[in-house]
């Protein structure tokens, strides 16, 4: 403090005292009571901190704010310390406020605002600076990397007070990270990392570093970086129709995902390379068949590669008839369905290399479970009527006597059962008819 800065101060001191010295003659009452009130405040770096003491009631008492450092900042209405940061807000007998504007983390500290009684009475106030984080970095990022890559990436902020919080977020999915903080001086550096074992799913992934911090409550920091991941491709052939039949316009598409990209995309049939180009039109990845004929029937191949590897997928083309009738309906029957000779007939004769139509093997299929179901039905019955048939038998059997058995029912001794069963065979005789 300068030599005049002094004699005002001085002065000031001076004045309070002989106020209150005049007020004390005057047996002014409730002077016991004066106490200035203050309170704690917190400001942003950069902001604009003010400063407030009051007084209930004054009996024409000076007030004065100073900082930490017990400078004088202003006595009353009038400042004391040069500083251009430092301004009056409004000074009366009950208040005194001040501004102190870009604050910086030096102006911290406990403030004291004093009332120059007998004795003089104070109150302090604490401001409180928040320092502000600076934008966060991401480092570590590989542009680009392949697929199975393990990389690691580090968000880092410096200058935050308190400490920032940092969040990491793939696309909108938050992910956890590891955090550590270090100190330097009055604000910290913080920094997390992230580990990834990257695929092609982190191709064009966004993963964004974000800080949270109070002094940060409108506008939050972050930073994203977006991967790119270089993979192998995948390749898989759509195709427009269900059932292809001859003189029907089809489409082949063939879906190859890689990064690079994998173009241009190569079509073939049976190993070999597209027969008729008047009619299969090859246009980037799709292969188009104008009008179809027996003669397309085969497995055309789509295959894609980039400097990760390549790969292929495969479609078998069968071309049906137009059919004459109405399809069959694909209501279950209760009874045997004959095969369609006619289908058959159409099968064997458009495919002279004896191709088969993998569509057709599930109904050549249905119909011998049908002919063995019938088999073992008729078998069935023929054992039950085996069965039946020897219980029958068994069951009347007959019993067969000799004549002297016959004749020894009414006989008292063997020799009258013996001239019995003569008797009775010669009557038996006798009844015997002739019929010429």
């Amino acid at each position: 403090m300068n030599l005049k800065n002094r004699l005002i101060f001085t002065l000031y001191t001076i004045h309070g005292i002989l106020l209150k010295v005049m007020a004390s003659k005057g047996r002014v009452q409730g002077a016991s009571g004066q106490y200035p009130l203050v309170q704690n405040v917190t400001v942003t770096q950069g902001g604009t901190a003010n400063l407030t003491c009051r007084v209930e009631y004054n009996d024409n008492t000076s007030l004065q704010w100073s900082n930490p450092a017990q400078q004088t900042l202003f006595f009353g209405d009038k400042k004391a310390l040069r500083d251009n940061r430092i301004e009056l807000v409004h000074a009366s007998w009950s208040e005194l406020t001040i501004s102190i504007s870009d604050v910086s983390l030096s102006d911290e500290g406990m403030y004291t605002c004093s009332l120059f009684t007998m004795p003089v009475r104070t109150a302090r106030a604490y401001l409180t600076v928040l320092g502000v984080p600076e934008k966060p970095e991401i480092n570590g990022l590989k542009k680009p990397a392949v697929e199975g890559d393990y990389i690691t990436l580090t968000c880092i902020t410096q200058g935050s007070k308190p400490a920032a919080d940092l969040r990491w977020f793939r696309d909108e999915k938050e992910v956890k990270g590891a955090k550590e903080v270090n100190a330097e001086g009055k604000t910290f550096t913080v920094q997390s990392s992230l580990q990834l074992h990257v695929d092609r799913n982190d191709d064009g992934v966004a993963y964004t570093c974000r800080v949270d911090h109070v002094a940060l409550v409108q506008t939050p920091q972050q930073a994203t970086e977006v991967l790119e991941v270089q993979y192998a491709p995948r390749v898989e052939i759509i195709h427009s129709l269900e059932v292809p039949q001859e003189g029907q316009y089809l489409k082949l598409e063939c879906l190859s995902k890689g990064n690079p990209s994998p173009d241009p995309v190569m079509w073939t049939k049976d190993g070999g390379e597209l027969p008729d180009l008047e009619r299969m039109i090859v246009d980037g990845r799709e292969l188009t068949f104008t009008s179809l004929n027996k003669t397309d029937n085969g497995t055309y191949r789509c295959e894609a590669s980039n400097h990760l590897g390549r790969s292929s997928a495969e479609y078998v083309l069968y071309v049906y008839d137009v059919p004459t009738t109405l399809p069959p309906s694909t209501t279950p029957f209760l009874h045997p369905i004959p095969p369609d000779s006619t289908a058959q007939l159409s099968t064997h004769a458009s495919d002279p290399t004896d191709s088969r139509d993998p569509n057709a093997l599930g109904q050549h299929g249905t119909d011998h479970a049908l002919i063995g179901g019938v088999v073992a039905v008729v078998v069935f019955v023929t054992l039950c009527l085996i069965i039946v048939l020897g219980r029958y038998l068994a069951r009347h059997k007959g019993t067969y006597l000799t004549n002297e058995a016959k004749g020894a029912d009414d006989a008292p001794d063997a020799d009258t059962a013996i001239i019995n069963a003569e008797g009775n065979h010669a009557h038996a005789e006798e009844k015997k008819e002739y019929f010429i």
